[in-house]
């Protein structure tokens, strides 16, 4: 996009990303890790070209998050090693270092940031990551 092309203070450009990008499971999912951290490297150069006609751009970085795609790779990891889908999701979660709040986040979850990054409800944050994982990543 070329700045001066676009109506200043025109909205809001909202990518959803993974903590993948920064915490990468290795062995089974190395090529979405990178497309995701690729993608979190283009929206913050997107940000920088994009900041002076006012429109925003954030990212959404998703955590464990219990969607068709998670129970599709759930039964690849039970039949790949045996046992049961629950222990194929507590495998997941120890390599990612365990859910802080105890629980699998659900899709509305991620839905609820982008939309309020989407919103004038968020008309002063720009280049921000918000990350919607129950405390996966440590932030401290």
């Amino acid at each position: 996009m070329i700045p001066h092309m676009i109506e200043r203070g025109a909205g809001a450009v909202v990518h959803v990303t993974s903590i993948q990008s920064v915490l990468p499971l290795l062995d089974a999912t190395t090529t979405y890790a990178a497309g995701k951290a690729a993608l979190r490297s283009y929206s913050k150069s997107l940000s920088k070209e994009l900041r002076p006609t006012g429109v925003r751009v954030n990212t959404v970085s998703a955590g464990w998050i219990m969607t068709d795609g998670a129970d599709a790779f759930l039964d690849r990891i039970r039949t790949a090693n045996g046992g049961t889908r629950e222990g194929a999701r507590q495998r997941v979660l120890a390599r990612l270092g365990g859910i802080a709040i105890g629980r699998d986040a659900e899709p509305r979850d991620v839905a609820e940031a982008i939309a309020f990054l989407a919103s004038d409800r968020a008309s002063s944050i720009y280049e921000t990551e918000i990350v919607v994982d129950g405390g996966t990543v440590p932030t401290i």
